[in-house]
């Protein structure tokens, strides 16, 4: 038998109130609140996101406060800096390739709801992932939304709504963001 969490990782429909889905965010919620009391150069630091996140790499900096739902899902690579209040929603898994640069108040967001009614009214819920590739770099306040792969070298602009991926190398900003110097949709 499948479990609600198994289904949430695989981007199935699953249903978030399930006990050990709980007990897992409740995990995630005391190890930010620890993480988030913490200040640079508290020695804690590096053993809570150890803790709290799925794969860690090196020379990684996350200014507290810093949101996760789950925190198993995150992959952080190398040399990777998430400056204030970013949120990673990963309920299904989140990548963030090496050298990437994620300016404040950043969402990350892979969960999503069914488009059928009845399967909203279930409270049934689904994923996809997001991934950014290396050297990515995202302004303050951008959104990503669930299922958006970002390409090496590119730039989100502040305050972009991201809905389709991103090209390697491209820059997109707006809501919805679209590439800087083209009128075209297509990234």
């Amino acid at each position: 038998m499948t479990s609600e969490k198994e289904k949430m990782i695989a981007g199935e429909l699953y249903y978030p109130g399930d006990p050990e889905l709980a007990e897992d965010r409740k995990r995630a919620q005391r190890l930010m609140r620890d993480y988030n009391q913490t200040t640079y150069g508290d020695e804690s630091r590096p053993a809570l996101l150890a803790e709290l996140l799925g794969r860690l790499g090196d020379s990684v900096a996350i200014r507290a406060p810093f949101y996760v739902e789950y925190g198993y899902n995150i992959e952080i690579g190398s040399q990777v800096f998430l400056n204030y209040g970013c949120y990673l929603l990963d309920a299904g898994p989140i990548r963030i390739g090496n050298g990437c640069d994620i300016g404040p108040y950043v969402q990350l967001l892979t969960a999503d709801h069914p488009r059928e009614r009845a399967a909203r009214k279930a409270e049934l819920e689904t994923t996809r992932p997001v991934t950014l590739g290396e050297d990515v770099w995202i302004g303050a306040s951008a959104i990503i939304l669930p299922g958006i792969t970002i390409g090496d070298g590119a730039i989100v602009g502040a305050g972009a709504v991201v809905t389709r991926d991103v090209a390697e190398g491209a820059t997109v900003v707006g809501n919805p963001a679209r590439p800087v110097g083209t009128k075209s949709n297509q990234y």
